[in-house]
């Protein structure tokens, strides 16, 4: 449990990184990088891609994560 909410909060974090230049806050870091967890597992899972261990676990929500912050942008129209 801890070790998925240190996960999150690392992935959220560099996602946001990634969008924005900045992070979002500690809780939405840890809620996109949850979300993005769940969706970049989805993703991968349908192109096939296979990381493993930690750091495959981050990359993968990172770019889940990515992808919700995308995807978030493109619904509020923000570039």
């Amino acid at each position: 449990m801890i070790e998925g909410l240190i996960i999150g909060l690392v992935a959220g974090l560099i996602a946001g990184w990634i969008m924005r230049g900045e992070g979002y806050g500690c809780l939405w870091n840890i809620v996109l990088g949850l979300i993005g967890g769940s969706v970049g597992g989805w993703l991968f899972e349908k192109l096939g891609i296979s990381w493993g261990g930690t750091i495959g676990t981050i990359g993968t929500a990172v770019v889940g994560a990515v992808v919700v912050i995308w995807l978030y942008n493109m619904i509020r129209g923000k570039k």
